[in-house]
C-alpha cells in the first residue's frame, strides 16, 4: 500500500471496520425477522466506498446503489437512522419507508440510492449540473455495479457528463456478477470497460486489488483538478468481491455459480486486517471498541424506536 499519514490510516480503518461490523450485525439479526427490508450486503466490498468517500469533502455528495450501506456509512450517514430504517421504524433515515435499498441522508450529503439498476447514474448528473452552476467546486460520487454498465442510460450519462464537463466521479464497484451471471457471460470484452469509457474523453482508472489507498490516491489526485474546472468527469473501475449472497445474510457457494476458491484470494487480501496492521495495537483496539459501542447503540436505537403511525401511509403521496 502507498504511504499515508497516521490520521488518514486511523480514519480509513475506523470506516472500514464500522461498515464491516455494522453489516455483520445486520446478517446476525436478519433471521430474527426484526429487519423488515431485503438487504444487499457490502461485506468484502468496503474498501471501494471508503477509498472514494474519505477523499471527499463533507459538503461533496455521494449516491449509492441498492448495495449501498457502505456508501452511506463511508460518507458519514447516521448509522442510528440506517439501522432504524432497516427495522422499518419511524426514526429511520427515510422514516421507515425506503428500507435498505432507498437510503438517503441529505444532512450528510448522501443523496439517495435506488433498487433499479443504473437509475442513480443519471440522477447524479442532475446534481452535478447543479453543483457546476453553483460554482463552489463541489463534486458528486456516483456508485454503480458492473451490471449498470450494460444499461443504455450509463452510456447516455457518460456522454452528457463529458459534453457538459460535469463534476461527477463515476465509481464502478466491479464484483464480476450481475446477481448470479458472471461478467464474462454478459460482455463480449469484459476487461475493456475503462477503454469504452475513454472513448467519451473521460479519464478512466482501474484498481484490480481493492487497495483502499490506491483508490483514495486516485481521488486525491483528480479532485483538485475537478474543483478548479480543469477536469470534467472521471471514472474509476474498482475490482472487488461480495462475500455473501446477492441478497440476504447467508453464503451461497453451494449454489453452483461460484466457489469458495473464487473467494479465497479476496479474503487473503481483505483490506481491514491490512490497514489494521498499520496501526499501533492499542490504537486499533480503541477504534474497535468504539465501533462495537456505536453499532450496539444503533441496534438499541432501532429496537426502541416506534413504527410509523398509520397516517404516514398518506404522507408524501401526491397522486
Amino acid at each position: 500500500m502507498p504511504e499515508a499519514d497516521t490520521q488518514t490510516i486511523r480514519r480509513v480503518y475506523a470506516s472500514l471496520r464500522l461498515i464491516r461490523r455494522f453489516e455483520e450485525e445486520v446478517a446476525r439479526i436478519y433471521p430474527e425477522d426484526k429487519i423488515k427490508s431485503p438487504v444487499h450486503l457490502s461485506i468484502g466490498q468496503e474498501s471501494v466506498a471508503v477509498g472514494v468517500c474519505d477523499a471527499l469533502n463533507k459538503d461533496d455528495l455521494a449516491g449509492g446503489t441498492y448495495r449501498g450501506h457502505a456508501t452511506y456509512i463511508a460518507k458519514g450517514g447516521d448509522i442510528n437512522g440506517l439501522m432504524a430504517e432497516l427495522y422499518g421504524k419511524d426514526t429511520g433515515c427515510t422514516r421507515g419507508k425506503g428500507g435498505s435499498m432507498h437510503l438517503c441522508d441529505i444532512q450528510n450529503n448522501v443523496v439517495g440510492s435506488s433498487a433499479v439498476v443504473g437509475t442513480t447514474v443519471p440522477i447524479a448528473l442532475g446534481y452535478a449540473l447543479a453543483l457546476k452552476r453553483e460554482g463552489k467546486g463541489r463534486v458528486i460520487a456516483s456508485f454503480m455495479g458492473d451490471g449498470a454498465t450494460e444499461e443504455g442510460v450509463f452510456h447516455e450519462s457518460l456522454n452528457f457528463a463529458a459534453l457538459k464537463r460535469l463534476p461527477v466521479v463515476f465509481v464502478l464497484e466491479n464484483n464480476f456478477f450481475a446477481i448470479h451471471t458472471p461478467i464474462a457471460r454478459r460482455q463480449a470484452v469484459p476487461d475493456a470497460i475503462c477503454e469504452r469509457v475513454q472513448t467519451y474523453g473521460i479519464p478512466a482508472y482501474r484498481v484490480t486489488d481493492a487497495d483502499v489507498f490506491k483508490i483514495r490516491n486516485i481521488m486525491m489526485d483528480a479532485l483538485p483538478k475537478m474543483r478548479r474546472g480543469e477536469y470534467g468527469p472521471i471514472f474509476i473501475e474498482c475490482h472487488t468481491y461480495r462475500w455473501r449472497e446477492h441478497v440476504g445474510p447467508a453464503n451461497d457457494y453451494d449454489s453452483g455459480y461460484r466457489s469458495t476458491d473464487d473467494l479465497k484470494p479476496w479474503v487473503d487480501n481483505d483490506q481491514i486486517p491490512r490497514v489494521a496492521a498499520m496501526l499501533d495495537p492499542d490504537e486499533r483496539a480503541a477504534i474497535d471498541a468504539q465501533v462495537e459501542k456505536d453499532v450496539a447503540a444503533a441496534i438499541a436505537f432501532a429496537e426502541k424506536s416506534p413504527f410509523p403511525a398509520a397516517k404516514e401511509l398518506y404522507t408524501h403521496v401526491y397522486a
